[in-house]
């Protein structure tokens, strides 16, 4: 049983990360409508007639969707059964198995109805989510606890605050990336890291897109000074923690890769292929900071389990 189980989060995990990815791929190839307005079958048809390049993609998205929703709900079912006891797996395996298909959902909305772009571009923050949870029941699976001897660490409650804010902060950038995305506002700038280098300041003449690209430039600016903050607070004040010092290590590698794939983009004029990377990279960013939120999480209980017990005794 816990064989399958591994094999099954394992096999989730990297699931949903195709599915994000494939997500970004019908919203950069513009293939979101490649099976017309007909959902779940393509054009009314369960094999189409007539293929095309924007069909095999949005067709490809849906099977794989579709696959790794099975999987999800298998393991959601039987992490609740073997795992139940610790505490986080429940909400885990639901959160996991809700958001990815709330996710289905509004794909399957915009499909049939049509939606805004500004609510279509909550479409990649809810996969994020429902990857995160994925992730860390994954890591229950795997006791990378023990492994990382994670349960004698307390983070410092304004530490544990930092990173709650900043998971929310992380899905706000996400957002509003995915808004430049829906709204074709990749290259309204064709400068980095300013829309226009020889006009750095000449903000009176932007239009809506480029206001959405340059605030989300802006906004991510403050992620990479704040990861920064924290990975220097974290380097000085977690000297002992492995979990600690190796997660933020990775943390900061990420998005600082990320901001390079950022530049990228308007350097290689929307690469398809950087785009697709610069979406992998911030889902691994998420899921390293869901990690730290579940062990800030866990650091809170045990410093009131503390407490509680240091009351009892004196009593």
């Amino acid at each position: 049983m816990l064989k399958l189980i591994k094999t099954l989060a394992v096999l989730s995990t990297l699931g949903m990360l195709f599915v994000l990815i494939g997500g970004a791929l019908v919203t950069k190839t513009e293939s979101g409508m490649g099976c017309g307005d007909s959902w779940p079958l393509c054009h009314g048809q369960l094999i189409p007639s007539e293929i095309t390049f924007e069909l095999i993609i949005e067709l490809s998205h849906r099977l794989v969707s579709g696959g790794v929703g099975f999987l999800v709900l298998l393991l959601s079912i039987l992490s609740w059964r073997k795992f139940g006891h610790i505490r986080e797996t429940k909400l885990l395996a639901f959160l996991s198995t809700f958001f990815l298909v709330l996710q289905g959902l509004i794909g399957a909305a915009a499909v049939k109805w049509g939606q805004s772009d500004f609510v279509l571009a909550m479409h990649f923050g809810i996969s994020l989510i429902s990857f995160a949870a994925i992730l860390l029941l994954t890591f229950i699976i795997f006791e990378i606890d023990r492994k990382f001897d994670a349960k004698s660490l307390y983070i410092a409650k304004g530490m544990r605050k930092q990173m709650y804010a900043m998971a929310i902060y992380t899905l706000a950038i996400t957002y509003t990336g995915a808004l430049v995305r829906h709204i074709n506002a990749s290259l309204v700038c064709g400068s980095w890291p300013f829309c226009n280098n020889s006009t750095p300041l000449g903000l009176a003449n932007f239009n809506l897109h480029q206001w959405i690209q340059m605030g989300h430039r802006l906004a991510a600016g403050i992620l990479v000074v704040w990861v920064i903050i924290l990975f220097r607070k974290v380097m000085k004040e977690y000297k002992t923690s492995k979990v600690m010092r190796s997660g933020w290590i990775v943390a900061l590698a990420l998005i600082l890769f990320q901001v390079f794939l950022g530049a990228m983009i308007i350097v290689t004029k929307l690469n398809l292929m950087i785009a697709l990377l610069h979406a992998l990279i911030v889902a691994c960013f998420f899921g390293i900071l869901s990690y730290f939120i579940l062990l800030s999480s866990r650091s809170a209980r045990y410093k009131k389990d503390s407490k509680n017990s240091h009351t009892e005794y004196v009593s």
